[in-house]
């Protein structure tokens, strides 16, 4: 197969020999690795060969090739955005496309009009591009086995080449995605070859309240599978109605040859819980584990049990090691319409989070992350908002061990397309009721399910943000409920078409809603629990007014409170050569038309992470309901 640039003009074509979506699990040759890191996992983080071309007729057509002479490339730092390396514009925009004013698109099968637009973003003079080429030899723990690229996140549109050959295909940025190399792996001297759009038809459903960046600016690594290799794991732990004991059920996905597995649980303590073996290849399913004295999960004792799960092949040598740390907690939204967690109320005292770093914009370091759970932990904040992606693959672990709840968002906003000046107007939504969207859609609820679906601090699903509805979204949901009936799904665009709200989301959810309308809803007989998934908007001295909302949880069971919209500023800094120092630059500070210009610049702490003295207040009305 040969890669084809009209890809990008088309809904229907998101992932070419792209690797399924799976969970999020780490494996390891032994348990000495858990310490030292596995021999399995290899960076190609770094320095990589770059060539930035401004539309695709610029590009460097041949540059996978092995004979090509990249001699006048530049070099790159991945992962980072090619933005910030000096290389295109920096732009923030809050709900238009990118183009709005100067180039005049809409999305494919819209309009009435069934059939794609040649050149839409393939002959585009907006759509910049990335040209990487890194060099690499394996391991000698790599030779031999089955060898497995990951993507964590590129913006927006991926190809792939490994050693001229072209490997795959992908969009959905804030998704990994991985690809098979094993067909054309070397064992010195492999070159890489990896091109990124900035825009593909994905942008019309990408059209978050954000910097528009493009590049490879998540990790990047290789990874090496044994001969009989674990490559999903679905654990299902199950409290009973008494929240005292509760069962385990345990699947697994096991490629190559037949193997045995040996699974193991412990508690804090390290004491063995349970214990059980089984053989076999494909899906291999452990026997029902049951537990007489749980140990639940919550924000106050967020208490995880320590799977381990050891495979071995037919001579019995000891081929990878898989832990997991999981928790016992239930999810429940009852007759009486107020949702519960461990049979009590769920109070939501939340935020959205940007992924944010003001020197390195959306590239965030496992300190960054860190340091937003010791903020989040010290202000009574117990819930976070993922808006509007999935984030790095460590946050999620991260928040399971602090005990903050989750709404666990695709990727997935296209604003721009029914909100136009600020009226609504959906002529062409997207995806809408479109049949050439659905699938892209539902890949996007499929792989945010696939990766994450082990996690017990995420309790709800969310489909996106700011999308409109209709009958692609309604799919979405419809796929949630097949897979998972452990957790609520959520989703806020409903409201403008309510004879859908009985098929989208279980709670009713808005925006920036005042209080009196939030109890005119809660006082007419509603079928839905009340969540505010944006509020308050921290934008300059705002945050005022808390109270009258804090009031509403202890006066309406249905209220469960909400996620304040943001968290920390998206800004950069910059050196300004006439004080000589570095300053924090927000929209429309980069000379870039048009932007929302200081929009940028609403959350509770600045984008160095200093906190704003709105921080105050949420700490204190945080907590009064914890």
């Amino acid at each position: 197969m040969q890669a084809n640039l009209q890809w990008l003009d088309d809904p229907e074509v998101f992932r070419v020999n792209q690797l399924p979506a799976h969970s999020d699990h780490h494996y390891y040759h032994d348990t000495a690795e858990f310490k030292t890191g596995s021999r399995f996992i290899k960076s190609l983080n770094g320095a990589w060969r770059f060539n930035f071309a401004k539309t695709p007729a610029e590009r460097p057509v041949d540059f996978y090739q092995l004979d090509f002479d990249a001699t006048d490339f530049d070099t790159i730092q991945v992962p980072g955005h090619i933005e910030l390396a000096g290389y295109g514009q920096i732009q923030y925009i809050n709900t238009l496309y990118p183009w709005e004013g100067k180039i005049y698109r809409r999305p494919p099968y819209t309009l009435n009009q069934d059939q794609l637009t040649p050149g839409l973003f393939s002959d585009a003079a907006d759509n910049t591009v990335g040209s990487y080429l890194k060099t690499f030899d394996l391991d000698d723990a790599f030779k031999g086995q089955r060898i497995i690229i990951q993507f964590q996140g590129v913006e927006e549109a991926l190809y792939v080449w490994l050693n001229g050959h072209f490997i795959g295909y992908a969009e959905d940025s804030f998704t990994p995605s991985e690809f098979n190399l094993t067909p054309y792996i070397q064992d010195q001297g492999n070159v890489l070859a990896v091109r990124v759009y900035k825009r593909s038809t994905a942008a019309f459903i990408e059209d978050q309240d954000m910097f528009r960046f493009s590049g490879i600016f998540r990790d990047v690594n290789i990874l090496a599978e044994p001969a009989s290799h674990i490559t999903d794991l679905d654990i299902r732990p199950v409290p009973n109605a008494n929240l005292k004991s509760g069962e385990l059920n345990i699947t697994t996905k096991v490629t190559g040859e037949p193997a045995t597995l040996a699974l193991t649980v412990k508690g804090h303590d390290g004491r063995v819980l349970t214990s059980q073996t089984q053989t076999g290849s494909g899906s291999v399913t452990f026997d029902t584990m049951l537990f007489d004295q749980l140990h639940l999960w919550s924000p106050q004792t967020p208490y995880l049990y320590q799977l381990t799960i050891e495979v071995y092949d037919a001579d019995h040598q000891l081929l990878e090691v898989v832990p997991y740390q999981f928790g016992f907690r239930t999810v429940e939204l009852r007759d009486d319409k107020v949702i519960y967690v461990n049979n009590k109320r769920l109070v939501i005292n939340g935020v959205n989070r940007h992924e944010w770093n003001a020197h390195t914009g959306r590239v965030i370091s496992m300190a960054d992350m860190r340091a937003d759970i010791q903020t989040m932990l010290a202000n009574n904040i117990n819930a976070d908002r993922t808006c509007h992606y999935p984030d790095q693959l460590p946050w999620y672990q991260l928040c399971d061990e602090a005990g903050i709840y989750l709404m666990a968002e695709n990727n997935l906003e296209s604003h721009g397309s029914w909100q136009k000046m600020g009226a609504i107007e959906p002529s062409y939504n997207v995806p809408g009721d479109n049949p050439h969207w659905l699938a892209a859609v539902i890949d996007r609820a499929r792989s945010n399910y696939e990766w994450f679906k082990n996690h017990p601090s995420i309790i709800f699903w969310s489909l996106g943000n700011e999308s409109y509805a209709g009958e692609d979204i309604a799919a979405m949901q419809a796929f949630y409920k097949e897979h998972d009936d452990s957790r609520l799904v959520h989703y806020e665009g409903v409201v403008y078409t309510p004879e859908l709200k009985d098929r989208i989301s279980d709670v009713e959810s808005r925006m920036y809603e005042k209080p009196q309308n939030i109890v005119a809803y809660l006082e007419d007989n509603p079928t839905k629990p009340f969540l505010d998934c944006e509020y308050m908007h921290d934008m300059g001295n705002s945050l005022g007014g808390m109270q009258s909302y804090n009031d509403l949880i202890d006066k309406y069971p249905m209220y469960q409170g909400g996620f304040i919209w943001d968290f920390i500023d998206q800004a950069l800094f910059v050196h300004d050569p006439i004080t000589d120092q570095d300053v924090l630059r927000y929209g429309g500070d980069f000379d870039e038309r048009h932007s929302d210009y200081e929009f940028s610049g609403d959350g509770l702490m600045f984008a160095d992470r200093t906190p704003k003295p709105a921080m105050q207040e949420v700490k204190y009305y945080y907590g009064l309901h914890k």
